[in-house]
Order: C-alpha cells, then sequence, then structure tokens
C-alpha cells in the first residue's frame, strides 16, 4: 500500500566518470511502498545513479535526499536503508558463515546508548540480552528468505541463487526503509529470478519496502514494478510499466536493438 511520503528525491543529479558524463541532469521521486525499476542500455548510467543516491561515488550537481534528509546528513537514519550491489566481491576462502554474515547488518541503537551512558551497571546482562535479540533477528531473517538451512554454511560455497537471498537476509535483519538493488537477478537462472522477484514482492508487501532496482529483465519489470525510470544518461521517461515501457519509449531508450533486453518466461 502507497502514501504520499516521498522517502527519495533527486533533482539535478549529474555525475562524471572523467570527462565523460555518466549521469546528466537527472530528476525524479520515490514514494513509500513502490517498487521503482531502473532500465537502460548497457553504459546509461544505472549503477553510477544508484551509488550515487546511496552517496557511494561524487556527484558533480545535484541534490539527493533520503526520509527528508541530505544523503550526507542522514545519521542514525542510515540504517534504514539497505543496498544489495550487483557483485558481490569476496574472497570464496574467507571463513565466515551465513549466520555470521547476516548478522554484519544488525545494528542495535540500544547497545549503542549504553556504551555511551556512564550510569549503565548492568552491562552484561544488557549484552546477553542483546546476543539473543541478534540471533533471533538473524534467525527470522533467514528463515523469511528461505535461507535457514544455510545458516552454518561458509559463505564461499553458495551458488548465485543461495547467495542473493542470503544478502537479502542481511537486509531484512533489521527494519528497513528503502531497499536499492543493482541488478540483484545477475548470475541467477530464469527460474531462479522468478522466484526472487515472487520473494521481494511478498517481503515489500509485509515491510512496507520502497525499492529502487536496477534491471535488463524487462518482461519482470512490467509484472512486478509499480514504475519504471527509462535511463539514457538523462531520464528518457517515467511512469507505469504499461506507459514507460511502451514500444516508442523502448526504442527511445534502447535504440532499434533494444528488443535484445525483453526476456520470456
Amino acid at each position: 500500500m502507497t502514501n504520499d511520503i516521498v522517502i527519495l528525491k533527486v533533482e539535478g543529479l549529474t555525475v562524471y566518470q572523467g570527462s565523460y558524463i555518466a549521469v546528466r541532469d537527472v530528476s525524479f521521486e520515490l514514494l513509500s511502498g513502490t517498487d521503482t525499476a531502473i532500465v537502460g542500455p548497457n553504459g546509461a548510467g544505472k549503477s553510477t545513479l544508484v551509488k550515487a543516491v546511496l552517496d557511494l561515488i561524487p556527484r558533480n550537481a545535484g541534490m539527493i535526499e533520503v526520509f527528508g534528509r541530505p544523503i550526507t546528513r542522514l545519521g542514525n537514519l542510515r540504517h534504514l536503508l539497505g543496498y544489495m550491489p550487483q557483485n558481490f566481491i569476496f574472497d570464496r576462502s574467507f571463513p565466515i558463515s551465513v549466520s555470521e554474515l547476516v548478522g554484519l547488518g544488525w545494528v542495535n541503537e540500544g547497545k549503542r546508548k549504553q556504551l555511551k551512558d556512564k550510569k549503565e551497571v548492568s552491562f552484561f546482562p544488557q549484552l546477553w540480552t542483546q546476543n539473543c535479540e541478534k540471533s533471533a533477528a538473524i534467525a527470522e531473517a533467514l528463515r523469511r528468505t528461505d535461507a535457514y538451512h544455510l545458516r552454518h554454511q561458509a559463505i564461499g560455497t553458495l551458488s548465485g541463487g543461495q547467495l542473493k537471498r542470503v544478502l537479502l537476509a542481511y537486509c531484512l535483519v533489521m527494519p528497513r526503509r528503502l531497499l536499492v538493488l543493482d541488478e540483484a537477478f545477475a548470475g541467477v537462472d530464469m527460474q531462479g529470478a522468478a522466484d526472487f522477484y515472487a520473494l521481494l514482492n511478498e517481503l515489500k508487501r509485509e515491510e512496507n519496502w520502497t525499492i529502487l532496482q536496477v534491471s535488463h529483465d524487462i518482461d519482470m519489470v512490467s509484472r512486478h514494478c509499480d514504475r519504471v525510470l527509462c535511463l539514457n544518461q538523462t531520464v528518457v521517461c517515467t511512469g507505469q510499466p504499461e506507459i514507460a515501457l511502451s514500444p516508442q519509449n523502448l526504442l527511445a531508450t534502447y535504440g532499434p536493438g533494444f528488443s535484445r533486453y525483453q526476456h520470456k518466461h
């Protein structure tokens, strides 16, 4: 269910990569509870856009607000933002389990407050309680993403689809308001992508997530997303899927070869 709360506001965003303009004068808003897909050809600036929105790379011009605050001044609201990168690069020999990885996404505000409060004398009972809360949150996140059976497994042994579910659990282990996915289904087969979309939609409804995702899969986007932003350095069009993904708009976004980006399931 959506409302009129603006979760993300981008105005006049421009990002250079060297002397090349990767993203030019991009403006859009995301309303609470919506799922917006960014589509466009390779080199259109999709990943650059989401990285700039997350303040992972510098911008040359423009304004970005998340939850009504400038992205550079989110402070303690930053943990309400979840991110799944296109490529989760890690050393597969690194000895970390699925549960340990998901636990890295858990932040306890009470624990931070307690460590600052010199009058607090019951540190160890509080720490024990926080650890129990963290363990319960990890287990619940893994159950909801159908990855609980992987909890003791080393992350280096996971398949592509399994890793995506574990990363989603990482985002789910704490309450989030905005989830940003950069080609979350890259490296996953068509059935795995369809299953993941179904899970993502279910969690979106339950958690009232606002989602911004980069995708090449026109068919999946048309069936599952509320809004679409067609990008080719700048915004070509934006709107509901039936409007934004019309043949005319896809031709304007991709050029004559746009049909190769449509995948049938």
